[in-house]
């Protein structure tokens, strides 16, 4: 069963006495483990998409299942639960909180979990550690670089354990040399089995991925055989 099954899913504006269908009849699986880019140029829907399959807003028509639960009727409360503990979001600027340091922007999401302080110190430490930032806990992010501000995100972002990663425009604000560590970062998390879909409109980030999915006027273009070729990729690691 996928991770993520998306059917038949639009999300239609009116505007004016118009009809705008940001989303058009779209079906989408991703499985567990893949690692996946969304592209599109600006207005094309794919920031919509990324906003219904991150749980932030909910389609005009269509359903969705994440991780064997169905979405579509989830009242905000129950959405909330969701994100917090089955999605993790990294952002173009980071948005980490600046009068906390390292360790307390990733213990953020367990705070709202309910976890205990001691829990939430080994858990946050551990991900830091996947970051290669433990050393760096007792910093505030006007301390860090750009790249390390970006690593503190994905660290908060995979501190709860989440069923799959949305990244929205992740290197968008790092020099190229950032960028790319940014990258082998997300392409190691997923060889370990991490799920990671990014979001962007350069392709040549996209093509760093086993997988992408093409969005134009809100629809999903014909996939490449690329695809194919990332999941014959995963089945060579597993063996």
């Amino acid at each position: 069963m996928p991770l993520v099954e998306l059917r038949n899913v639009s999300k239609i504006y009116h505007l004016g006495g118009e009809e705008i269908r940001a989303l058009d009849d779209i079906s989408l699986d991703i499985e567990g483990g893949e690692f996946i880019s969304i592209i599109g140029p600006s207005g094309s829907g794919k920031s919509t998409l990324m906003h219904i399959l991150g749980c932030l807003d909910s389609p005009t028509r269509g359903s969705m299942k994440l991780d064997g639960t169905m979405i579509h009727g989830a009242t905000s409360k129950e959405l909330a639960a969701i994100r917090n503990q089955k999605i993790g979001f990294v952002f173009q600027f980071f948005n980490l909180l600046p009068k906390l340091n390292v360790l307390q922007n990733v213990e953020l999401p367990m705070i709202y979990s309910g976890k205990n302080t001691r829990e939430r110190r080994e858990r946050a430490m551990a991900a830091l550690k996947l970051v290669d930032l433990e050393n760096r806990v007792k910093h505030r992010p006007f301390q860090l670089s750009g790249g390390q501000q970006q690593r503190v995100a994905i660290a908060r972002a995979l501190v709860n354990g989440p069923k799959i990663v949305f990244a929205d425009e992740p290197t968008g604000n790092l020099d190229s040399h950032t960028g790319e560590a940014i990258l082998e970062l997300f392409s190691k998390l997923t060889a370990e089995g991490r799920t990671i879909a990014l979001v962007t409109h350069d392709p040549e980030i996209a093509a760093r991925t086993p997988r992408r999915i093409e969005i134009r006027d809100g629809k999903i273009a014909a996939e490449p055989d690329a695809r194919l070729a990332g999941l014959a990729q995963r089945k060579e690691i597993a063996r």
